[in-house]
């Protein structure tokens, strides 16, 4: 679900009657995570069958779940986490240009480039 209270979460589709009484069909986003259960089950059927299924497990090794883990512990980063984070990319990728510049120089000396 992407917006609401409940933002964030994973759920499961039981019943569609129509597009008004489900929450907001425009405001979901389908996964490839399935579980097999009765039409209209019952939350304790459900349950079973989303742990029998190991949705949580596979949903936690996603990626899908970890970008919004890293987008969240983000959005909690002060103003000097944001300064020594930026600082460190920084030095990151001064390091790995340089690695990049030496590969590029060797292979245009020994002309492959």
């Amino acid at each position: 679900m992407t917006t609401g209270p409940h933002s964030d979460n994973i759920a499961t589709i039981v019943n569609v009657v129509d597009q008004n009484r489900v929450y907001r069909i425009k405001h979901l986003h389908l996964t490839k995570f399935t579980t097999k259960f009765p039409f209209n089950a019952r939350s304790k059927i459900v349950k079973g069958a989303w742990e029998s299924d190991k949705i949580s497990e596979q949903w936690s090794g996603s990626s899908w779940a970890k970008r919004m883990e890293r987008r969240a512990l983000r959005s909690t980063l002060t103003d000097f986490d944001r300064f020594k984070l930026a600082k460190a990319k920084a030095v990151r990728n001064k390091i790995l240009a340089r690695a990049v510049n030496i590969k590029k120089k060797k292979l245009t000396r020994a002309g492959k480039l």
